[in-house]
């Protein structure tokens, strides 16, 4: 029972998906048009990138190129603008969930070794928004993007021009916030090994580049899937060990509660109701109730309005601890490493939070 509970705590989004699919399975019993739920081309999407950015992870790619811009920085503003940024800018080739599993661990590093671990809740949830503001740029920097961009066939021209306005809002705002950091001079000096396998480094972003073309149409996902998988089998099969299946279940779970709720009329009638009165805000509304990806995946199915849709399950990551998956993985950190801090955590959480919910909010209603 103590497992069957330790699992749930750390896998409570698969959990709450797996059960919102069983609840309306049994309103919606499964039939052949179950099979149309599926997205698999985003599903191959995902598995791609998820498993060469292990491969990468396990090379220390991320850990060496990180430190490296890290100990250029000399005091403790810049340090957290370092980390902060790199987050940003990592989300969007890395995804904001890899990303945080990445550079989080670096941050407590910095921090830790400085003496300045009262900073660890500004610069966690920083991270936290940065990874998912960031990410909000590409097709492939947050799991909804992906989803959507693949669901409605959306231009890459057209999906960067959507998600520019707040991209930029965002990154200014991101930088305001950490220039409230005092310019304390720390030593981030490190003897540790930096060096990567020269090999091994080039075919994995080569085969990141695989994943990438799959994102972007350029190689068919059955032939890129292929590719990723046969390559990793032979250089790094703890890559594929690695690779976050609950991720991939989560989506799964999600499109078939999503294709349930569709067939169910009433519910069909209420919410194409609501999103033609607002798709952006009934969409960040809904991510504050239940996360970002199943926002984006249920609200597709009422809704042919995606600049909206898209603008609002990015912005919508932001505000609640629920509101993206990212957020659940960051307060997971914090309170494995600073377990008597959580509420100090929570305040900094919210606060920041609302600030970034609300002016990015206007400014896509603006823009």
């Amino acid at each position: 029972m103590l497992k069957l509970v330790r699992w749930i705590k750390s896998n409570f989004v698969l959990f709450i998906a797996f059960c919102l699919a069983l609840i309306t399975s049994f309103i919606v019993p499964p039939d052949s048009e179950y099979v149309g739920y599926f997205d698999f081309k985003t599903l191959a999407c995902l598995f791609c990138t998820l498993a060469v950015i292990c491969a990468l992870k396990n090379i220390r790619f991320f850990t060496v190129l990180a430190r490296a811009i890290v100990h250029a920085t000399g005091n403790l503003r810049s340090a957290v603008l370092a980390l902060v940024f790199i987050t940003f800018f990592g989300s969007m080739l890395i995804a904001n969930d890899m990303a945080l599993i990445t550079f989080l661990p670096l941050g407590y590093y910095v921090l830790s070794s400085t003496g300045k671990k009262d900073r660890m809740a500004f610069v966690f949830v920083m991270q936290n928004i940065a990874a998912n503001l960031g990410g909000m740029l590409t097709p492939f920097g947050n799991p909804q993007n992906l989803y959507l961009y693949s669901h409605f066939e959306i231009p890459t021209v057209e999906f960067v021009t959507i998600m520019l306005p707040p991209f930029l809002a965002a990154t200014v705002l991101i930088v305001i916030c950490c220039l409230f950091v005092k310019p304390e001079r720390i030593d981030l000096s490190e003897n540790e090994e930096s060096r990567l396998p020269p090999i091994r480094t080039v075919l994995y972003l080569i085969l990141f580049a695989v994943s990438i073309s799959v994102v972007f149409h350029a190689v068919p996902y059955l032939l890129g899937t292929a590719i990723v998988l046969v390559s990793l089998l032979v250089l790094d099969r703890k890559a594929l060990l690695r690779v976050d299946y609950g991720l991939l279940l989560t989506f799964t779970c999600f499109f078939i509660f999503a294709g349930n709720l569709a067939r169910v009329e009433l519910v069909h009638t209420l919410l194409s109701t609501l999103l033609e009165k607002s798709t952006l805000l009934i969409s960040i509304l809904s991510c504050q109730v239940i996360s970002n990806v199943p926002s984006a995946i249920l609200l597709s199915q009422f809704t042919a309005d995606y600049p909206s849709l898209l603008l609002g399950v990015n912005i919508g990551g932001t505000g609640t601890l629920i509101a993206s998956l990212a957020s659940l993985i960051t307060f997971r950190e914090y309170s494995f490493r600073e377990p008597y801090k959580i509420g100090h955590y929570l305040k900094v959480f919210t606060l920041l939070n609302l600030l970034f919910l609300i002016t990015l909010t206007v400014v896509a209603l603006v823009f």
